[in-house]
């Protein structure tokens, strides 16, 4: 095409466009930054769901879930936001209390591991399990507990995410706690000379320990799945801790004050089907809630034998005191 032709081209379009994006209702969802990053689930959801809803999807991020959860509860019923996508069972209870979130309506008896999901405001769009992550061929005998990481030298450096901020660093919390009950702080104490930094968000923390800044890194059993499918690189493992592992169930829920509730209802409907939850399992790196049968890459690990019961009504009664004794410890 000439330069010429280019230029009309590009002035007719910009006389049609607004025309028709003002025919497209758009639904204004917010997220966390590497749910919406190019590399995440994000986008391929936008244009799946587009195809089906005659719809704009625009996202809005913030650093982790629990930044995203602050911006809600700041802007209350004024919020434009029409979904959020993001949550998670430590902070379901919370944006539950907050009574921003309408009822989502939607079928949920697709689930194959929630068979029975009871929950009216929040659906479950993928779920793992915290864990260490470290490099084989630097670590080649990881710790196996969270008491054999405390006994190493303190040249030996994690790296974990801060509870006020991250939900993988609200899930160590506790992990550690219901781990250990009331030796917690005494956990916490250990880790301290271990803990070369404290990030805002997963992805900075994950960042540092791919640049070789730490020995091991607070993320998900299922982290090392990413860099067998997408690198061919199976340096990377979790360590199993006898402990077992704390759970972590990912949410989306519809805003009361949404201008878009059917589109807010089809969408979260859209996440649960088996081509969003393909998307998500291999862009996100966490297990799907439907069935999708051949395709969950046989690179993902085998869920773990023990995991630790965290529930609401336990975060309810102690999670904020819990996570004020582990920022304690750690002054």
């Amino acid at each position: 095409m000439s330069f010429k032709h280019f230029a009309l081209a590009a002035s007719l379009c910009a006389i049609a466009l607004p025309t028709v994006a003002e025919d497209r209702p758009v639904l204004d969802i917010y997220t966390y930054d590497s749910f919406a990053a190019e590399w995440g689930p994000g986008p391929a959801l936008k244009a799946g769901f587009e195809k089906i809803c005659g719809c704009t999807v625009d996202y809005v991020t913030a650093v982790d879930a629990i930044s995203m959860l602050r911006k809600v509860q700041l802007e209350g019923a004024t919020s434009p936001a029409d979904v959020v996508v993001g949550l998670d069972t430590a902070t379901s209870g919370e944006a539950r209390a907050t009574g921003l979130f309408a009822d989502h309506g939607a079928d949920t008896s697709g689930l194959v591991f929630w068979p029975a999901w009871s929950d009216a405001q929040f659906i479950p769009f993928d779920y793992g399990y915290f864990a260490y992550v470290y490099n084989t061929e630097k670590t080649p005998n990881p710790p196996k507990s969270f008491e054999e990481l405390i006994a190493l030298p303190s040249s030996f450096k994690i790296v974990i995410e801060d509870p006020r901020s991250s939900t993988p660093g609200l899930g160590n919390v506790y992990w550690i706690a219901a781990a250990y009950g009331d030796r917690a702080p005494e956990i916490w104490a250990g880790l301290k000379p271990h803990i070369l930094t404290v990030t805002r968000g997963w992805s900075e923390a994950y960042g540092l320990f791919l640049n070789g800044e730490a020995d091991m890194v607070l993320s998900y059993t299922t982290s090392p799945a990413y860099h067998v499918i997408a690198e061919n690189d199976t340096r990377y493992a979790y360590a199993p801790f006898k402990e077992g592992h704390v759970q972590q169930i990912e949410l989306a829920g519809a805003l009361a004050s949404s201008n878009q509730p059917e589109l807010a209802r089809q969408f979260l409907q859209y996440l649960m089907t088996p081509e969003a939850q393909t998307l998500i399992s291999t862009t996100n790196w966490m297990y799907p809630v439907t069935d999708i049968g051949d395709a969950l890459p046989d690179a993902f690990p085998p869920q773990p034998h023990v995991f630790i019961a965290v529930s609401e009504d336990m975060i309810a009664a102690n999670g904020r005191a819990w996570v004020d004794a582990a920022l304690a410890a750690l002054q």
